[in-house]
Order: structure tokens, then sequence, then C-alpha cells
């Protein structure tokens, strides 16, 4: 993985950057990581490959190689489960595992409606996985403000600005 510019970014920034970093190097199987907001935007990624530039140099397997990609099936699975707790009247979602034939999507609420996802290979424990995830949850939640949620919106916006020209 290609850590994002962390230049110019909040304490708060950085230490979430470092964080999902921490998640996909430490965890085997683990692919693609995406922080998405309730509105379905990315917010964080560990794909260096978030812009069109990048992903014509970097191709990996996963949902088109892309974390607006997965961003996009998180915020998906994200409206579907919690409409199907409303139904079910059972509460709110915590997490959403699937497994597929060659990997797995986990999906799991962080605050406010914000979702973490994560694409993982068939080998992956899905066990640990989780048990990251929850970790990441745990240190990510309480300062995963609307003024944070915002900076790092307009920072992926600057990167994706910058490398089209």
């Amino acid at each position: 993985m290609t850590a994002p510019s962390t230049f110019g970014l909040s304490s708060e920034a950085r230490n979430l950057h470092w964080l999902l970093t921490n998640l996909v190097e430490e965890v085997p199987g683990i692919q693609s990581v995406a922080v998405v907001s309730s509105d379905g935007l990315l917010l964080l990624s560990s794909d260096p490959g978030h812009t069109e530039q990048s992903r014509q140099k970097v191709r990996t397997k996963g949902p088109k190689g892309s974390s607006a990609d997965l961003a996009t099936i998180v915020s998906g699975i994200g409206s579907l489960t919690v409409g199907a707790a409303r139904l079910m009247e059972f509460g709110g979602v915590k997490h959403t595992m699937i497994a597929m034939d060659e990997g797995s999507l986990f999906v799991m609420s962080i605050s406010d409606g914000s979702l973490l996802g994560v694409h993982g290979s068939a080998e992956c424990d899905m066990s640990v996985v989780a048990y990251h995830m929850a970790l990441f949850v745990g240190r990510a939640g309480h300062v995963l403000t609307p003024e944070l949620r915002s900076e790092l919106r307009k920072s992926l916006e600057a990167e994706s600005t910058g490398s089209a020209q």
C-alpha cells in the first residue's frame, strides 16, 4: 500500500490515516479498505488508486481496483442493512459480513452513519478481520466529527484534482 500524503492535515486526520494504514498492514488478506460517510462519500482509503490516473497505473483484484467502487458497494450494503433492521425492528446494524468464493466483504458502522468497509481475500481469517475492524471503529469513532469528515473529503478532492493535472 502506498500511504497517502498527510501533509497539511490535522492531527486527527493524520491519526485516522495511520490507523487505516495499520489495519491494512497488520491483518493478512486485506486487499482494500474504505471509510464512507453517511451520505456515501469516500472519506479515507487504503487504495492509492482512487483517482482515474493512478487506476490506470495500478490494477489490483477487487471492485474494479478502485476505492470509489468499494465505497459505493459499502454505502449500498449499509443502506440495505439499515432498511432491513428497521423493517425487522431489531435495532441498529453493527456489522455485515459477506463471504464469497474468492473473497469477503465486511461492513461495520463507525459513527453518525459512517461506515468502514473491508475487502478481504479468500484466505483472510474473517474473525481476525472483524476483530481488527472493531478496534479501528473503537479508536476512530469518537474523532470522526463533522469537521473531520469535511477535512477528509476536501483532502481527497485535492488529491484527485492534483493528480488529474
